[in-house]
């Protein structure tokens, strides 16, 4: 009797599991065995998502190269395959670089003490212009025994690999055998003084007047200790700040006539030091504690020109600076002439704080991809702040004058300005199966709590998304119907929101109804309709049934009157049938 009660228990415990596990798994079973073949009938070839290689971004605190790149093309540094017509190098003097092969490197390493290896691929475009200055380089320093370097990682992968190299160029420096990244600059001048900064004592003495005025007539930039002796502890916290910056020289004298060409009187007290520049502001001095974080700090602050350039060439000085703040007057050059002055005394009040820096707007290589960048049309002048820390754009409203410039600056040191988003003007009408998202109405179209979004993040140029694009109609086409959806698309070269960060093109985001203060998933799934379809099913938060759409054969008119077929066949016809 026991075990028949133990029996009607089990039964009835299986029975209520039971019960409750088949709804789920029918439902699942009807999801998998929903005939979807209708959407396959309209489709092209179905697209592995991993087969479509995404645009790299340039470093969060660097601008664009260009803004219309090819998209498979890399970014500052460049990642990809070679191109398919081979690339033809220009002839360059390199004969005093070492050419490194798997079967050579080892050897190369046991007999140098110091070294510079460059790993490239001869069609990267950042390895060509580095190409004559590093040939160059290595000409300079031969007779300093070190030796430059260079490996085609096209070639030789497997010592790629070994040395993790992921984009062209990686430059190494080599001590003893062990390798470090090269920081600096990638000019003939920065690698020449980073490297001897690295094995030489990183000061230098100017003894007579011969020396002091070969020093000022070669360089850009030097910075002079007057000091009481050449050796001991100010010359120590002198040496130690060199090695902190590599692309200052740094010099130390006693004598007075010296000083005194360096602008330095030389009745002053000792230690004093003087920071000189080719630029609008000529002499910098120096009056703090003679440390070495004071000193760092001081030419850190005042190296740069109080107005940079902004060009190929001087964008490493202001990306690789500590100082991350920058401040950008915006115009032609016709009109540069009368504004850079004036943001040249507001700069002034901000060194060590802010870069200021001058984007000529007509300088179709440098200047308008960064004006594309910040959403800064026209002639100008105009004025953006940027911060590299987190990206973040902010603009200036006003004339550009002194006072607006300083206002501004403070505001945004203190972080009191509203971030600043491009935006394509509101679309009038935005009736289309795809939505027309841009910076502006992206609160109410994509934050919309009450929807299921799908969005899609573009680039006019980008050719994978003008393969994606009939696709991507014909699922909106399917969708059109369910109001709970919306399938959306946004050029995100000329719009930004900071829910819609884009890591290449196209980038697909979804976001789910009801959870917008959350970050949108990526979408990562195959670009078929199919593919979209059941990606849609399984995460959208409001559920919703796609019919299959009953259409009328044109040769067999239903019961309906050819009266009311007539009248409905001229909006029927300007729909696409699914």
């Amino acid at each position: 009797m026991t075990s028949f009660r133990c029996f009607l228990v089990l039964s009835l415990v299986s029975f209520l599991l039971l019960s409750t596990v088949l709804p789920s798994i029918s439902t699942n079973d009807e999801q998998d065995d929903e005939d979807l073949r209708f959407l396959e009938e309209t489709e092209g070839k179905s697209v592995d998502i991993a087969s479509l290689p995404h645009l790299s971004d340039s470093d969060d605190d660097q601008f664009p190269d260009d803004d219309e790149e090819d998209e498979d093309s890399g970014s500052e540094q460049e990642t990809g395959a070679s191109l398919s017509d081979p690339y033809k190098a220009p002839q360059i003097d390199d004969k005093d670089v070492v050419v490194l092969t798997q079967g050579n490197f080892s050897d190369f390493i046991k007999n140098n003490k110091f070294g510079m290896v460059e790993f490239y691929a001869p069609w990267c475009g950042h390895c060509q212009s580095l190409a004559p200055e590093y040939a160059a380089a290595a000409t300079e320093l031969k007779g300093e025994g070190v030796l430059l370097a260079k490996v085609d990682a096209t070639q030789e992968d497997e010592l790629a690999e070994e040395y993790d190299v992921e984009a062209f160029p990686t430059i190494y420096f080599l001590v003893d055998g062990k390798h470090t990244l090269y920081p600096a600059a990638r000019n003939k001048d920065a690698i020449v003084t980073w490297i001897k900064k690295q094995i030489g004592p990183g000061i230098y003495n100017v003894t007579t007047l011969d020396d002091a005025e070969r020093i000022l007539t070669s360089e850009s930039e030097v910075a002079l200790g007057y000091l009481n002796s050449l050796v001991g502890p100010e010359s120590d916290e002198l040496a130690a700040t060199s090695k902190l910056l590599d692309d200052i020289k740094f010099y130390q004298t006693m004598n007075p006539d010296v000083a005194k060409l360096f602008h330095i009187d030389p009745e002053v007290k000792r230690p004093a030091l003087v920071l000189l520049k080719k630029d609008a502001e000529k002499i910098c001095h120096f009056d703090g504690l003679f440390v070495k974080t004071a000193i760092s700090e001081f030419v850190t602050s005042n190296k740069l020109p109080l107005v940079t350039i902004f060009s190929r060439e001087s964008a490493p000085s202001i990306f690789e600076s500590s100082i991350k703040m920058h401040l950008l007057l915006f115009a032609t050059l016709n009109i540069s002439e009368k504004y850079i002055p004036v943001l040249q005394e507001a700069a002034k009040l901000f060194k060590g704080k802010l870069i200021s820096i001058y984007v000529q707007v007509d300088n179709e290589e440098s200047g308008k991809p960064v004006a594309n960048f910040f959403g800064v049309s026209g002639n100008g002048p105009t004025i953006r702040a940027y911060s590299g820390d987190d990206a973040k754009k902010f603009a200036m409203n006003g004339d550009v004058t002194f006072n607006n410039i300083k206002a501004f600056a403070e505001d945004f040191l203190a972080g009191r300005l509203k971030p600043f988003y491009k935006s394509d003007p509101i679309p009038e009408t935005n009736n289309e199966d795809v939505k027309e998202v841009v910076g502006d109405n992206f609160d109410e179209i994509v934050l919309d709590e009450s929807k299921d979004v799908l969005l899609e993040i573009y680039a006019p140029w980008c050719g994978h998304c003008r393969s994606l694009e009939p696709t991507y109609n014909k699922l909106a086409q399917h969708l059109r119907g369910i109001n709970s959806l919306v399938i959306a698309k946004m050029d995100g070269t000329t719009n930004e929101h900071p829910k819609a960060k884009s890591a290449g093109f196209p980038t697909m985001l979804f976001f789910p109804a009801g959870k917008k203060s959350f970050d949108p998933m990526k979408v990562n799934t195959g670009r078929t309709v199919v593919d979209f379809y059941k990606f849609l099913k399984e995460h959208a938060t409001i559920p919703f049934k796609l019919k299959k759409a009953v259409l009328v054969p044109k040769d067999k008119p239903t019961k309906t009157s050819d009266s009311k077929v007539r009248e409905k066949s001229s909006s029927v016809s300007s729909k696409e049938e699914l």
